[in-house]
């Protein structure tokens, strides 16, 4: 922990070997706490904590990520203070130190930002601190790093009972995704049952994709809370360019996205904007429709018949009506969140693959084109997250878009999948001969040849 713009996120991206923490030059990007875990040292991985900066200001969005540094701060086996080896002590980071002395947790003085610098010059310019354990790093040119990771790892206890980020397969990876403000940490809060992320009525109060894991009724979740997505040409700030990113690679390596509508504000182009980005990765989807209880009974109806038409291309995912301040309706998000999650890692075989897709052809055949009828031979699985088939046949171009979204929602009913995309990959099986070589005709051959054409001409 320390004050803003001393190097936090950098050093915790140091430690974890990742790009986790979201790291800019303009101060107070960090807001929420960031889990990862450092494996530098395999046979001793430990958490770390990335927090944001504390500018000595206790209202208002500065004064919740300060109470986020600290609640990570209480929770914590040690403590890397870190400073500004340029600027010097300040003091801010009096103030800090004022509080970690009444913490009364273990605690390191690290002195970043070194490179180029007289090492003991920096140093001595906290010596008033009264730190016996001060380290001098880099974190931007990993300058350091093995002195701070050995110290550390000697002050740690050796068993720790903190919850490590593990990469469990069977850990389900759910996103909440939708535009700012919509009350995406304010649901993962109430899921959690803790004010795990600061919640605000400041449009983009998040930045970074934070990752919480969760067990709740005998099943494991890895929660993502993201950054507010909206259109290319209302990003502005750097900043927000690169929350945007995180917000994607987290729609990518997640299983299912829950994205989140204002039920007052019904769907609006940002949504769609938001839409699209999940549909073009391929996950498993649930509507989650918030502060639905807000609304009168002639609203709702008026709701309901806009989400129809408006979401009429996803018809395929669960809505949810919840309301993420007061917790209703989140036994029915889970319930949709596990039926996607089920649909969108469902195992085929190609043989009931190929059964369905010979139903589908006789049930309804394709149209004539030019003279000829696509042929379907047979279909195997391609994957899953989403489903997807591969048919393979002949004339598979001549198919029409009608004539594929007949075979989804005919896949789709037959295998009772919901709330995932369902994608075929289509693919004609190439004549074995188109290459070969045409035969020389034989003397004897062209003699006959000729006699059956003069007979022919002669009739």
């Amino acid at each position: 922990m320390g004050r803003p713009n001393v190097g936090k996120s950098t050093l915790f991206n140091a430690l974890t070997r990742s790009r986790d923490a979201l790291v800019h030059d303009e101060p107070g990007v960090t807001r929420d706490r960031n889990y990862g875990v450092c494996r530098l040292e395999p046979e001793r991985p430990f958490v770390l904590v990335d927090t944001g900066g504390i500018a000595g200001v206790e209202e208002g969005l500065a004064g919740a990520t300060a109470r986020q540094s600290r609640a990570a701060a209480e929770e914590a086996d040690l403590i890397l203070f870190i400073v500004d080896g340029r600027e010097g002590a300040s003091a801010l980071d009096d103030e800090i130190l004022a509080w970690l002395r009444k913490a009364d947790t273990q605690t390191f003085l690290v002195v970043n930002k070194i490179d180029g610098l007289d090492t003991q010059t920096a140093l001595n310019e906290f010596a008033r601190y009264g730190f016996k354990q001060v380290l001098a790093v880099s974190s931007s040119h990993k300058t350091g790093i093995d002195e701070l990771l050995a110290q550390t790892l000697a002050a740690l206890p050796k068993d720790g009972d903190a919850e490590i980020l593990d990469d469990d397969p069977e850990r389900m990876r759910v996103a909440f995704v939708g535009r700012p403000n919509v009350g995406k940490s304010t649901l993962v809060n109430r899921i959690l049952g803790e004010e795990r992320m600061i919640a605000s009525d400041v449009p983009g109060t998040t930045r970074d994709s934070i990752a919480v894991d969760l067990e709740r009724d005998g099943r494991k979740y890895r929660l993502i809370d993201t950054a507010g997505l909206r259109r290319k040409g209302r990003v502005e700030e750097a900043v927000e360019k690169f929350s945007i990113v995180k917000t994607l690679q987290a729609i990518e390596q997640c299983q299912v996205a829950v994205i989140m509508l204002d039920a007052v504000e019904g769907v609006t182009d940002q949504d769609a904007s938001v839409l699209g980005a999940v549909l073009d990765a391929g996950r498993a989807l649930v509507v989650a429709i918030n502060k639905w209880d807000g609304l009168t009974d002639y609203q709702r109806q008026q709701n309901e018949a806009l989400l129809s038409r408006k979401l009429a291309f996803v018809d395929w995912a669960e809505a949810v009506r919840i309301s993420a301040l007061h917790g209703s309706g989140l036994r029915e998000l889970f319930k949709a969140v596990h039926r996607a999650h089920s649909s969108a890692t469902r195992q085929f075989t190609t043989a009931e693959i190929t059964k369905a897709m010979e139903i589908a052809y006789e049930t309804n055949p394709p149209p004539v084109v030019r003279g000829h009828v696509a042929k379907l031979r047979f279909a195997h699985p391609g994957g899953e997250n989403p489903p997807t088939f591969i048919v393979h046949g002949t004339r598979l171009r001549t198919l029409s878009e009608s004539y594929r979204r007949y075979l989804e929602n005919f896949f789709r009913k037959r295998f009772k999948l919901v709330g995932t995309p369902v994608r075929f990959v289509f693919k004609e099986g190439e004549n074995p001969y188109k290459d070969k070589p045409k035969n020389a005709l034989t003397d004897r051959q062209v003699a006959k040849k000729r006699r059956l054409m003069r007979h022919v001409k002669g009739k």
